[in-house]
């Protein structure tokens, strides 16, 4: 989950001398309405910046924040949404919730994370924002945060070994939402700061405007190719981090480096030129490769292509017809349906499970 608002809310307040309390979701089971790493910041004065899920689960973080700034010692509530809680704050959607709600000083120290932050992340640094909450009890003294930069290098105080920042390094990276994760007597909350998926969006035309807009939202990192400069534009795709126009699709994929976090959607103007795709994404270890198209036009080419000495299982890992099966018909329902499976297909990279296709 990307914090580039959260972080520079913090440095504007620091700015003025603020200190302020953060709530933060830690984590949640059930159908509670947030997500791990949803934020809130309350400032001194009672209002709020962010959102961890609204209603009566919002005003409990509010309420102690105000005692949060008095003690300054963080605080790990935990709502069953399930039972008591649920039925006293009238909320019926299940689950647990657990948020941290902790004071945050205009001090030089955290002043220095969270201004280094903002400057790795301007840079387009990969990094990871890391909490030590002690042994993970209800009340918690002090809050340890820091910075780990992808190339090893840190931002704050640090005590820990570089073997152990690599491990939480690594199954934040794993991990679509940010961790809990303990490690012998101290428990670390770790966010992953960038969006290391790509998706790569082969075809500019409508189908792809709507997807370009669903998959910058997801925190995908977009890239939209095609052989059209008047589709194939700023104008057509402002959230797109790339728009490439192709001499052709003939040498597409030229210069692109496909990886296990890497995701294809093939939507071509027409099956000639998505058959020219496929042949170029195929064995380039994409975690995914979708293709616009009927089953039979699928058959027919993958007839085809096994002829041309690509395997079965190449192309049974090819999601054809793309998206998942929701009846869609238009074109902003056609992208949900695609968006779905990427979505599903990149939590099932984090989880260590494989994403056959149609």
């Amino acid at each position: 989950m990307l914090i580039g608002w959260l972080v520079d809310a913090v440095c504007d307040l620091q700015r003025n001398g603020e200190d302020l309390v953060l709530a933060t979701v830690l984590k949640k089971s059930g159908s509670a309405p947030c997500l791990a790493g949803a934020k809130m910041i309350v400032r001194a004065e009672g209002t709020s910046v962010g959102s961890i899920g609204g209603g009566a689960l919002e005003a409990g973080a509010l309420k102690l924040a105000k005692r949060v700034f008095e003690t300054r010692t963080a605080r790990i509530m935990r709502f069953n949404l399930s039972g008591a809680d649920a039925a006293s704050m009238q909320m019926i959607c299940g689950g647990r919730v657990d948020v941290l709600v902790e004071h945050i000083p205009c001090s030089p120290a955290n002043v220095e994370v969270f201004r280094g932050l903002q400057n790795a992340l301007g840079n387009g640094e990969k990094c990871y924002l890391m909490a030590e909450l002690g042994a993970g009890s209800e009340e918690i003294r002090e809050v340890s945060r820091f910075v780990v930069l992808e190339d090893g290098s840190l931002i704050g105080k640090v005590s820990h070994s570089g073997e152990l920042l690599n491990s939480l390094k690594n199954r934040a990276y794993k991990s679509t939402y940010p961790v809990l994760i303990d490690e012998g007597a101290s428990r670390f909350f770790v966010e992953r700061c960038f969006a290391p998926s790509t998706l790569y969006i082969f075809g500019a035309g409508h189908v792809s405007k709507q997807l370009a807009t669903l998959a910058e939202m997801a925190a995908f990192r977009v890239i939209v190719l095609d052989d059209r400069e008047e589709y194939a534009n700023r104008d057509r795709f402002p959230e797109a981090d790339e728009v490439v126009v192709l001499d052709s699709f003939e040498q597409c994929c030229a210069g692109l480096e496909f990886d296990n976090d890497s995701y294809v959607v093939i939507v071509t103007r027409g099956h000639v030129h998505d058959g020219t795709v496929l042949r170029q994404t195929l064995g380039r270890n994409a975690r995914y490769v979708g293709m616009m198209g009927s089953k039979k036009k699928r058959d027919e080419l993958f007839k085809l292509l096994v002829t041309e000495g690509f395997s079965k299982e190449e192309l049974d890992r090819v999601h054809c017809p793309i998206g998942l099966k929701i009846m869609a018909e238009t074109q902003i329902e056609i992208a949900f349906s695609i968006m779905a499976e990427l979505i599903m297909a990149r939590a099932q990279a984090g989880t260590g499970q494989g994403g056959a296709g149609n």
